[in-house]
């Protein structure tokens, strides 16, 4: 019977993946209402179990394609291919309206090039503390501080090694999470109370699920317009850090 399960779902690879993925969301929902009142976002905890299980994947596959090297996973190869990743941030980019953006005036517009400048340059700076000399590598893990989107982007456009892009993601992640617990802790201190500093905010830090999970915290409310310049910030991300970013780092370091 077990043989017999284990085919069909081989057969059937991209199912099984979006069943593997479904069950985690799920899960990782359930454990973010329940144990930890919503305060950490369940797209955190499902984005931190996904590189758990890939790590297991990896050690017991031995290769480098965490569980997609396990043939009864190899649709996530797929899933979470460069493709349908692509494709969904594009149709998140599409739920957003430019027109609401330039109605929320200039502060919103310089917010969102200081907070993913201001990001990069701190995630490029930790990359050369930790001994990172390569602008590929330092371009990598500073988009990923932008937000564990605009990492793994920068990285392929950029053809960074898997170890890079791992990382980038995982400083996306400690960035996503800290905004979480952070939003509803200071948010009387800085007005965060009206949908103009909300896209503010948003614009600032940029990383949707933390800016979400915040303001959710903080007024539900506020969540649609935070989350609407922090949509644009991941856009602008995804456009300068493989570009501008990239070629500014490359005069800066040649080797």
């Amino acid at each position: 019977m077990s043989g017999i399960l284990q085919e069909v779902l081989i057969k059937n690879g991209l199912l099984t993946a979006f069943l593997l993925v479904g069950g985690l969301m799920g899960l990782s929902y359930w454990a973010s209402a329940r144990l930890t009142a919503g305060r950490l976002h369940g797209s955190a905890i499902a984005v931190f179990g996904g590189l758990v299980l890939a790590g297991i994947g990896g050690v017991v596959a031995g290769g480098r394609n965490g569980l997609a090297d396990l043939p009864v996973f190899a649709g996530l190869g797929l899933l979470g291919g460069n493709m349908l990743r692509d494709f969904t941030i594009v149709a998140t980019a599409y739920g957003a309206s430019f027109a609401e953006l330039r109605r929320s005036g200039l502060p919103v517009v310089v917010a969102l090039f200081a907070g993913v400048a201001t990001a990069f340059l701190c995630g490029a700076g930790v990359a050369v503390a930790f001994g990172y000399r390569d602008a590929v590598s330092i371009t990598t893990l500073g988009a990923g501080a932008v937000t564990y989107i605009v990492g793994p982007v920068t990285g392929a456009a950029l053809g960074a090694s898997s170890e890079v892009m791992a990382l980038s993601i995982a400083a996306g992640l400690v960035k996503a999470i800290l905004v979480m617990i952070a939003t509803p802790l200071v948010a009387k201190r800085i007005g965060l109370d009206n949908p103009h500093a909300a896209m503010v905010y948003g614009g600032t830090l940029g990383t949707n699920s933390g800016v979400a999970a915040g303001l959710a915290a903080t007024d539900p409310k506020l969540v649609p317009y935070g989350v609407m310049a922090a949509t644009f910030y991941t856009g602008l991300g995804c456009l300068l850090a493989p570009s501008i970013f990239y070629l500014v780092l490359r005069v800066l370091c040649p080797a």
